[in-house]
């Protein structure tokens, strides 16, 4: 039944939280059999553009113009004729011709963004693959509690980076940050409390966050099981625009 409209759902000037209730699906240019939630894109300030893309079995997103990050959800991909499961990501550069493919039912978080090449002329990196379970968890700044997970290789060739969390129940950053890059957030399961400028919001698995440069942000885990999330943010480069 309709909560007569009330929703979690929130966008601020410098921040935005969309949950399941209000999403909204529609196939993107070159979808066939598969339909995208568009989280975030430039429409609302962001300088990359985040969504979830929803295949039927047999259903196909077509090559993206702008370098591409694929987290699998669920479900089973194929990319470049290689079979990923939940967990599984893949990286493609600008220019790459690679389709994504579900063998059966899927769910993946995709990001786009235009490439910033260095001054130096430092090549953009080529495609890989990989498993979240194979990377080695480092605890935030010593706290065990707190497990990053480095998904994409840091190397100047890449300007961003992917990473997931995992807290512990009761866990919490150290601090409240406030900086510039800006973050693409969706949370993977568990829930907590997460402080968004001066607003303070409940959170739990499937929602989305953005956070614009210099949004101070603090995240605390809440629940009897561990809260994990994946999270995007622009580096390794000079902020000259």
């Amino acid at each position: 039944m309709h909560e007569l409209g009330h929703t979690r759902s929130a966008h601020r000037h410098n921040h935005l939280l969309l949950t399941p209730d209000t999403f909204v699906r529609a196939p993107l240019p070159g979808m066939r059999n598969a339909a995208a939630i568009i989280h975030v894109a430039p429409a609302a300030g962001a300088r990359f553009t985040q969504f979830t893309a929803e295949f039927e079995e047999g259903g196909l997103l077509g090559p993206a113009a702008a370098q591409r990050f694929v987290y699998v959800i669920e479900g089973e991909l194929e990319m470049n004729g290689r079979a990923l499961a939940a967990g599984d990501f893949a990286y493609f550069p600008s220019g790459s011709k690679a389709s994504v493919i579900a063998k059966r039912g899927a769910r993946a978080a995709v990001i786009e963004k235009p490439y910033q090449q260095l001054l130096d002329g430092t090549p953009a990196s080529d495609s890989f693959t990989g498993r979240e379970s194979l990377v080695s968890p480092e605890p935030l700044e010593g706290d065990p509690s707190i497990e990053v997970r480095h998904l994409v290789p840091d190397d100047a060739a890449f300007d961003f980076a992917v990473n997931t969390m995992t807290y512990q129940p009761g866990a919490a950053l150290p601090m409240v940050e406030s900086h510039v890059m800006e973050h693409g957030l969706l949370m993977l399961s568990g829930g907590g409390i997460y402080r968004l400028g001066e607003y303070w919001y409940p959170v739990q698995k499937g929602d989305f966050i953005w956070m614009a440069p210099y949004c101070p942000q603090w995240f605390g885990a809440l629940g009897k099981t561990p809260a994990r999330y994946l999270i995007y943010k622009d580096w390794n480069r000079s902020i000259i625009f």
